[in-house]
C-alpha cells in the first residue's frame, strides 16, 4: 500500500496479522525489512503495521522531511491511511526516537510504548565511543556495522539464519544514509520526555556500543511510570540475537496494556538488570 504523507511523499506500508495493532519502527537508515521474522512473529498476536521511512526500501526520496519529529508524522499518516485511530507503538533505535515523539505529539494515537536500544538525544543522553560514531559514519563498513549490532558467536552462523535480515540498509542510497544520520543525530526529546503518557518500557542490550545502556535510565528518569528491561549480553541487534527473551519482555507487557484494558497505573522504574518491574 502507497501511503500519502501531509507534505505528499508516497511511503510503502503494508500490515499483517489481527488483534490490537502494533506500529514497528526500524532503525536508522533502514525500511521495514530490517524487523525480518519478528514481524510475522508478533502478527501471530497484533495486526502489525510497518512502513517504509522516506527514502528506504519502496518509499519515495523527498528532498525534505527528515527528522524524528517529521517521520513520527509519517507515523501517524500510516495509522490514518490503515484507519487505526490508537496502536501500540515499539521503535528500535532511530525508530525509539520517533516513537519518542509519537507519544508526545500524538498522544491519543499511542496505547503501550516500547523503545528499544535508543536515547533521549545527544544533548542529554549519554555518548556513545567515539570509534562507534566513526562506524555509524561509514555506511560502506558492513562488517564494522554487524559487530556493533550482534556478538562474534552468533554473527558466525547469521547467514544460514530463516528469517533474519542480512544488511539492516537494504538499497538504502548514500544521500538517505546522510540524511537518516543527522536526523537521528538531531533529536532532542529531552524537555517534552516528562509530557509522555502512554505506559512505556525500556528495553535495552547490556553491551550495546551504539546506544550505550545508561541511556534507557535516562530515558526512564524522564518518562513517568516507565520500566526497564535490560538484555544481558545483548548489543545494539538484541531483537534478533536474543529474540526469545525480547519477544517475551515486550509481548507481555503490550499483553499487560492491550488496549481494550489499559489500565491508568503503570509501574515504577525498575533499576535492577532484566526485571521490567511489571511482575
Amino acid at each position: 500500500m502507497l501511503v500519502r504523507t501531509r507534505d505528499g511523499a508516497g511511503l510503502y506500508a503494508e500490515e499483517r496479522g489481527s488483534g490490537d495493532p502494533l506500529l514497528l519502527l526500524a532503525g536508522q537508515s533502514s525500511s521495514h525489512l530490517m524487523w525480518g521474522a519478528v514481524i510475522d512473529r508478533f502478527a501471530e498476536r497484533h495486526r502489525v503495521l510497518v512502513f517504509d521511512y522516506r527514502g528506504t526500501g519502496r518509499s519515495e526520496s523527498p528532498e525534505d522531511g527528515y527528522s524524528t519529529p517529521g517521520f513520527a508524522a509519517d507515523a501517524v499518516a500510516v495509522l490514518d491511511a490503515f484507519d487505526v485511530p490508537r496502536a501500540q507503538v515499539y521503535g528500535f533505535s532511530m525508530g525509539g526516537r520517533v516513537a519518542q515523539w509519537v507519544a508526545i505529539d500524538h498522544p491519543d494515537r499511542v496505547g503501550a510504548l516500547v523503545l528499544g536500544a535508543t536515547t533521549p538525544g545527544d544533548r542529554h543522553g549519554v555518548p556513545r565511543p567515539d570509534w562507534a560514531n566513526a562506524l555509524l559514519a561509514r555506511p560502506d563498513d558492513k562488517a564494522g556495522l554487524d559487530a556493533m549490532m550482534f556478538t562474534p558467536a552468533w554473527l558466525d552462523g547469521r547467514a544460514e539464519r530463516p528469517g533474519v535480515c542480512q544488511d539492516w540498509r537494504v538499497g538504502t542510497p548514500p544521500l538517505t544514509q546522510a540524511r537518516h544520520y543527522e536526523a537521528s543525530q538531531a533529536h532532542d526529546a529531552w524537555d517534552r520526555l516528562p509530557s509522555i503518557t502512554a505506559p512505556t518500557l525500556i528495553i535495552h542490550g547490556s553491551d550495546d556500543p551504539t546506544n550505550v545502556p545508561e541511556n534507557a535510565f535516562l530515558l526512564a528518569e524522564r518518562i513517568p511510570g516507565s520500566t526497564v528491561h535490560i538484555i544481558d549480553g545483548a548489543r545494539h541487534g538484541y531483537w534478533e540475537e536474543f529474540s526469545d527473551e525480547a519477544e517475551r519482555v515486550v509481548l507481555g507487557f503490550l499483553d499487560r496494556h492491550a488496549l481494550e484494558r489499559r489500565s491508568p497505573t503503570v509501574g515504577a522504574v525498575d533499576r535492577e538488570r532484566g526485571d521490567t518491574g511489571a511482575g
